[in-house]
């Protein structure tokens, strides 16, 4: 999860306090190593005694050259004497208490430093436990915040749940009645209970398209990476048009397109944008093109609606009714992708029977149409596939063993959700 910049900039100023403290550490421990006057001088104490010894002043000299004049002589020198003895004194008395002083200062001091080391050897466990503590219960808020928010999220959910399907209750209701008035005021009259049931019938399943396949904006997305195979291959026909994406993304290009659709209310709808569009099945539709009349042929979402005899002959007349070169391009649910399976196909009760890739390629082969090709599409979103299994800590044959599991499973439960067959007349 990206960090704010004030988390960054308190991060950062985290990790300089850390680094200023360890530097402070390792100072300390340096000046903790300086040797004692005593420890780097081993001979001092045998100086100071010498000194001791020696600064008292000569007694007065006697015998040999001094004999007879050594009470003159001594008065004369005495005084100076005197002086020098009392200076040395001094002298001594003052080196004896600076030395004895700077050697108990000398060991308060490392003492005091060694105090200070242990001290601070002691406290940073203290800090990182209080960081573990603080870190721990940052986490357990951050739990509880997301917990009370998943909660409210799901009463949310609920919530627009409830509301989504009171919206397509109301547009089923609204559409079922805008199509019984036009089913009653089109002539030539139908029975009225026929009518009513064909209308609610085709308002309940664009209800269900609007709710489940998507906007209009989405499914003219989706479609939009069709559209230049068919450039300059006018008339296409779109079977089973629904909506009419697909025509629109034709018109803006420049290519003639006409629809098929057996819904009465969609192919009304399709009118009113400016489509062409027939109200017809798509067999009925083919059998009625003259023979390679058109130039390309598009099904998206529909061949899974067809049992296997109506897709065979809609192939064979899809076949004829191309003229050479011209392109089929058919669009179905990838029904070996399980998340397809259970999510796309199982919730359309229209749907006939899944068609596997290679059976609906054979069974385009086997109508006559060549350079057949399959293509996926709509790959499933990287966060919904089941993540790859780190190799940190695992025997490299483990891990890869294992991630050629994980991609198995991929590929088997997170297939594309669609593919595409392409094939030239």
């Amino acid at each position: 999860m990206d960090e704010s910049p004030d988390v960054q900039a308190l991060r950062r100023r985290l990790e300089d306090e850390e680094a200023a403290y360890g530097a402070l550490l390792d100072a300390i421990d340096r000046l903790a190593a300086f040797p004692l006057p005593a420890e780097k001088l081993p001979d001092l104490p045998a100086l100071m005694q010498r000194l001791n010894t020696l600064w008292e002043a000569a007694p007065a000299p006697q015998g040999g050259f001094f004999a007879g004049r050594e009470k003159g002589i001594w008065e004369v020198m005495a005084p100076a004497v005197a002086r020098q003895q009392d200076f040395n004194s001094t002298v001594v008395r003052i080196l004896n208490g600076h030395v004895d002083e700077s050697a108990r200062l000398f060991a308060h001091l490392k003492q005091l430093v060694s105090a200070l080391v242990q001290y601070l050897q002691r406290v940073q466990p203290l800090m990182d436990a209080r960081d573990r503590w603080s870190s721990g219960l940052a986490v357990t808020r951050a739990e509880l915040i997301l917990e009370a928010f998943d909660r409210r999220q799901e009463s949310l959910g609920r919530r627009v749940e409830g509301l989504l399907a009171l919206r397509d209750r109301l547009e089923t209701v609204s559409e079922t009645v805008r199509a019984v008035k036009g089913a009653l005021a089109s002539p030539p009259p139908a029975p009225v209970a026929a009518a009513a049931a064909r209308a609610a019938g085709d308002a309940t399943y664009v209800a269900f398209e609007n709710r489940f396949r998507g906007s209009r904006d989405e499914i003219r997305e989706r479609l939009r990476g069709y559209v230049e195979a068919f450039g300059g291959l006018g008339p296409v026909a779109d079977l089973g048009c629904g909506r009419g994406e697909f025509l629109e993304l034709l018109r803006e290009a420049k290519v003639e397109g006409v629809g098929a659709e057996t819904n009465a209310q969609a192919a009304a709808e399709c009118r009113q944008r400016g489509l062409v569009v027939e109200e017809t099945g798509l067999l009925e539709f083919l059998a009625a093109r003259p023979a390679a009349s058109l130039g390309g042929v598009f099904a998206a979402q529909v061949v899974e609606h067809l049992p296997p005899a109506v897709l065979q002959s809609a192939l064979r007349e899809a076949h004829r009714a191309l003229r050479a070169g011209g392109l089929l391009l058919l669009e179905t649910v990838n029904t070996r992708s399980v998340l397809a399976l259970l999510e796309v196909f199982q919730r359309d009760l229209t749907h006939e029977k899944p068609l596997h890739s290679e059976t609906l390629a054979f069974l385009v082969a086997a109508a006559g149409f060549t350079d057949v090709r399959v293509e996926m599409r709509s790959p499933v979103d990287a966060a919904t596939r089941l993540a790859p299994v780190p190799a940190e800590g695992l025997p490299p044959a483990a891990a890869e063993a294992l991630n050629e599991n994980v991609a198995r499973l991929n590929a088997l439960l997170y297939g594309p959700q669609e593919y595409a067959v392409f094939a030239r007349r």
